[in-house]
């Protein structure tokens, strides 16, 4: 049982995939973070670039 342990702690296949893993969500929530907070902000460019088309076709 204690070889078993031994083993298992030295064992470090998959950590790699383990560190991309958490640095994407690391990313992920930092996005989010900026766009929740950049939300005003972001909704008036899209409302701009809407009316901007809106004007070109002339609807």
């Amino acid at each position: 049982m204690k070889n078993f342990l031994r083993k298992l702690l030295r064992d470090e296949s998959g950590q790699g995939m383990t560190e991309y893993a958490l640095i994407l969500a690391l990313v992920a929530i930092g996005a989010i973070l900026a766009m929740t907070a950049l939300r005003v902000e972001i909704v008036a460019v899209f409302e701009a670039i809407v009316e901007a088309l809106e004007g070109a076709t002339g609807s």
